[in-house]
């Protein structure tokens, strides 16, 4: 699915680019077709006035003179002069005089410039067809018309110019779209890693927690099914069994609360919810009620707060809770005569809870995955201990909740830490 999406997008963004780059290069040619255009006009009027200057009309007898004409006077191309033709009509249009091949008798085109395709004899048995400029000049002398001069020029160097740019843009255009294909596929597998990362967190997720409902469900369907084909009058044994169901049922509501938590705390906090939270104050209350626990009895609790309070920003349940997760956790896997402990401080501008403890670690291999939800770095000793691996991930969300972040740093039986950046007020 996936992979067919992503092709989906390389081959959509390929399409959009190779349009817009299609376009483009044509843009680009079309302007080609017009500088060449106007630079071979350019040159071709250049040409025709110094012919046209040369004509003279004797207005007293009136008579027109073109012998000092280049190609027209002389029948002699100048030195330098690319003309195919020259032709010379008078006012009226009428044919005077002509250089190359035989015209019209009649001028029928309008003064100015035309593209011409025409067949042209270099010898009189091989033809050519080619292309041609030309221009119709109206040569006036002291404000009167003298006369018509056309020229033409043919389009054979604008031609061959335009046959490189096309060779050009049709080995860049196809090279570049395989390049943009290229990078479609790179962007289209970078803009979906985390859709596909989703995906599998909640595949994962999905079965995580279907797995963990499976067993105690069982549990209760076994103790329920047995106690209810048993004929015992064993009063004490159905306790025990009836104990057993509300234990497993305990635990399937406290697996059903971190889920249901999961699912209504993510995403930053709402502003209207943040309160004022006196950090200080907050680690105290927790560190007195850890001090008379059983958990902690066989462990050094110790803990350092500053003397003054520090006030940040946020929900105080909520950053009860994630403390009060750590140092749950911090109890679980330390063992006897162990120390755990408990501080806070400030860094620059943030306020950091830490929860220090010198139990029995945690492999490098796992650390990047111990705030995935349902994660165990021990399996068998979750188990035993009752977790369901998402102590952790409770702490990382209430942590982003509040925009802070969570750091951890361990070595396998010496010890972990983790500390809470929260931003003061």
């Amino acid at each position: 699915m996936f992979l067919r999406s992503r092709s989906n997008l390389a081959l959509w963004f390929t399409l959009t680019m190779g349009s817009i780059l299609v376009v483009f290069a044509g843009v680009v040619y079309y302007q080609a077709v017009l500088d060449e255009l106007e630079d071979l006009d350019r040159l071709l009027y250049k040409k025709s006035r110094v012919m046209a200057v040369n004509a003279k009309y004797d207005l007293r007898k009136k008579q027109l003179d073109l012998e000092n004409v280049p190609l027209l006077g002389s029948n002699v191309s100048p030195l330098g002069t690319d003309f195919l033709y020259a032709h010379w009509y008078d006012t009226k249009k009428q044919l005077v005089q002509f250089f190359g091949q035989t015209p019209e008798m009649q001028l029928t085109i309008t003064p100015g410039f035309n593209t011409l395709k025409t067949t042209f004899y270099y010898s009189k048995e091989i033809p050519s067809v080619i292309w041609l400029r030309q221009l119709t000049l109206a040569v006036y002398q002291d404000s009167l018309l003298i006369g018509y001069l056309q020229v033409a020029t043919p389009l054979t160097s604008v031609q061959n110019d335009l046959a490189q740019l096309r060779l050009v843009l049709l080995l860049i255009v196809p090279a570049t779209l395989g390049v943009i294909g290229l990078a479609g596929w790179y962007l289209g597998g970078i803009a979906m890693q985390p859709i596909h990362d989703s995906y599998d967190q909640l595949q994962r997720f999905t079965a995580d927690a279907s797995h963990e409902l499976r067993s105690p469900l069982s549990a209760i369907t076994s103790n329920a099914q047995y106690g209810l084909i048993s004929k015992s009058n064993d009063i004490e044994a159905q306790r025990q069994r009836f104990g057993k169901i509300f234990d497993v049922a305990k635990s399937m509501n406290t697996l059903v609360n971190n889920l249901l938590f999961l699912a209504r705390h993510a995403g930053r906090l709402s502003p209207e919810s943040l309160q004022e939270v006196d950090l200080k104050s907050e680690l105290l209350q927790i560190a007195d009620e850890y001090a008379t626990q059983e958990a902690t009895q066989h462990l050094n609790l110790t803990y350092t707060l500053p003397t003054k309070s520090l006030i940040v920003l946020g929900d105080a349940n909520l950053l009860r809770q994630a403390v009060v997760n750590l140092l749950s956790n911090a109890c679980k896997y330390t063992p006897a005569g162990g120390q755990v402990q408990l501080r806070l401080f400030t860094q620059s501008y943030w306020a950091v809870i830490e929860v220090m403890d010198s139990g029995i670690g945690i492999p490098n291999a796992d650390l990047p995955h111990i705030f995935e939800r349902f994660y165990r770095v021990d399996k068998k000793r979750s188990r035993k201990t009752g977790g369901y691996g998402l102590g952790l991930s409770i702490v990382h969300q209430i942590v982003a909740a509040h925009a802070g972040y969570i750091s951890v740093k361990s070595v396998v039986e010496k010890g972990t830490t983790f500390q809470i950046f929260l931003q003061l007020k």
